[in-house]
C-alpha cells in the first residue's frame, strides 16, 4: 500500500489522464490498477492525437480495418482506432466497476470537440458513441460550454454516464451540476431507474494559476497581488466543492439520493504543475477530499506516489480561500474573464488537436479524405 493507495481511503479516486495502445498492450494500465489502486482513466483529442499520430502502434489495426473498409472516412477511422481503445481500458477496468458496483471504474471518450456550440449534434453523438463503445463503464465526455449544458441533462436522461469536461468557473460547474439533477429527474418521472447513471463535473486547475499568475507577472494588482500568486486556481475549486457539499445536503438532491442516485462527483484536470517554481504534486496535496476525483497524468502520478502528501486538505481553509478570491477581485485580476477566455482556449486547442489527429491519420492513406 502506498501514497496513490492511501487516496483511495481518503475518498478519492485517482483516474489516469492518459491512454495508448502500446501501453494498454503491454499491462501498463492493469498494473496501475493491480498495484496503485487506480480506478479510471480519461482521453481527450490531445492525448489521442500523441498516441496516433506518432510511432507505428497503431498502424497494423489501421491497415487491417482499411483493407475491410476501403472507403471509410478519416474520422471513421479515427472512431474505430480511438473505440478499439476505449473498449480495452473498460474490459480492464470492469473488474474495479464491477466490485464498487457502478461507483467507479470508468474510462471516458470525448464527443467531437467541433460540436462544441452545438446542443443537438452533441446529443446525437453522445448516443453514437455510448452503443459503438458498448461498455457500461463507459463515460462520455460532453464540454460544459452554454450549449453543452442541455447535452449533458438530456445525455443523462438517456441514461448514459457523462463527464463533463472544460468547466473553470464555479458558475459554469453549478450549471452543469443542475443540468446533471435536471436529466436524473427527468428519468424518475418517466419511472426509470436512476441507481446506475454516473457523471463527474471536471474542473480545470493548473491553467487557472497560469493565466492569473502571469498577470500578476505583468503588475496588475501591484504588490499585494504577490501574497496570493498560486493559489487563486486551488481556492476555486475549494468553493466548487463547497458549493457540492451544500447541494448534496440539499432535498432537491436528497429525493433523487434516495432513489439510488449517485452524485456528481467533482474531478480536478489539468492537475499536471505549469510552473517549475511549484511542487510537482500541488495540484494533488491540496485538494483531496471526499467523493471526490483526481485525474492525473503520468509524470505527476509518478511523483505522488513517490512522495506526495495525503490528508483531507480540500475542505481545510475555507475562509481563506474566500479571501484569495476576494482579493482577486479586489485586485482586477477578472477571475471570470480568464476562465472564459480559458473555456474559448480549451475549445480551440481541442479541435486543433483534432485536427492535427485526423491529419495524420489521413497521412497514412492519402487516397481518402
Amino acid at each position: 500500500m502506498g501514497r496513490l493507495n492511501d487516496l483511495a481511503a481518503a475518498g478519492q479516486a485517482v483516474w489516469l489522464d492518459f491512454v495508448d495502445r502500446k501501453f494498454l498492450a503491454e499491462g501498463g494500465l492493469r498494473k496501475l490498477v493491480d498495484e496503485d489502486g487506480l480506478t479510471g482513466v480519461t482521453s481527450n483529442p490531445s492525448i489521442f492525437e500523441k498516441a496516433m499520430g506518432h510511432g507505428d502502434a497503431y498502424d497494423a489495426a489501421l491497415a487491417e480495418f482499411d483493407k475491410a473498409n476501403p472507403d471509410a472516412s478519416t474520422m471513421a477511422r479515427y472512431e474505430h482506432l480511438a473505440i478499439q481503445d476505449i473498449q480495452n481500458a473498460a474490459d480492464t477496468l470492469r473488474p474495479v466497476y464491477d466490485r464498487l458496483g457502478g461507483k467507479d471504474g470508468y474510462v471516458s471518450l470525448e464527443v467531437s470537440p467541433y460540436l462544441a456550440n452545438d446542443t443537438d449534434e452533441t446529443i446525437a453523438e453522445a448516443a453514437r458513441l455510448w452503443a459503438a463503445v458498448d461498455r457500461p463503464d463507459l463515460m462520455i465526455k460532453i464540454p460544459g460550454t452554454p450549449a453543452g449544458v442541455p447535452a449533458i441533462a438530456a445525455t443523462i436522461a438517456a441514461g448514459i454516464n457523462v463527464n463533463v469536461t472544460l468547466l473553470f468557473s464555479i458558475e459554469a460547474y453549478k450549471a452543469v451540476a443542475l443540468a446533471f439533477v435536471a436529466g436524473l429527474e427527468q428519468r424518475v418521472s418517466r419511472g426509470e431507474p436512476i441507481d446506475r447513471i454516473a457523471s463527474v463535473a471536471s474542473f480545470f486547475v493548473s491553467r487557472i494559476d497560469s493565466k492569473i499568475d502571469d498577470k500578476i507577472d505583468a503588475g496588475i494588482g501591484g504588490e499585494d497581488a504577490k501574497a496570493i500568486k498560486g493559489k487563486v486556481a486551488i481556492a476555486n475549486a475549494k468553493l466548487a466543492y463547497a458549493w457540492y457539499e451544500d447541494f448534496i445536503a440539499s432535498d432537491r438532491w436528497q429525493k433523487l439520493a434516495a432513489k439510488g442516485a449517485m452524485p456528481q462527483r467533482l474531478l480536478w484536470a489539468s492537475t499536471g504543475t505549469k510552473n517549475p517554481a511549484y511542487p510537482d504534486t500541488l495540484y494533488l496535496d491540496t485538494l483531496i477530499g471526499k467523493n471526490t476525483v483526481n485525474t492525473v497524468p503520468p509524470k505527476t502520478l509518478d511523483a505522488f506516489r513517490d512522495h506526495g502528501t495525503v490528508a483531507q486538505t480540500l475542505g481545510a481553509d475555507v475562509d481563506a480561500a474566500r479571501h484569495v478570491l476576494a482579493e482577486a477581485d479586489r485586485l482586477g485580476l477578472d477571475l471570470p474573464g480568464v476562465t472564459d477566455t480559458l473555456v474559448e482556449e480549451g475549445v480551440t486547442s481541442f479541435a486543433k488537436a483534432f485536427d492535427d489527429l485526423l491529419g495524420s491519420i489521413a497521412a497514412k492513406h492519402p487516397a481518402v479524405a
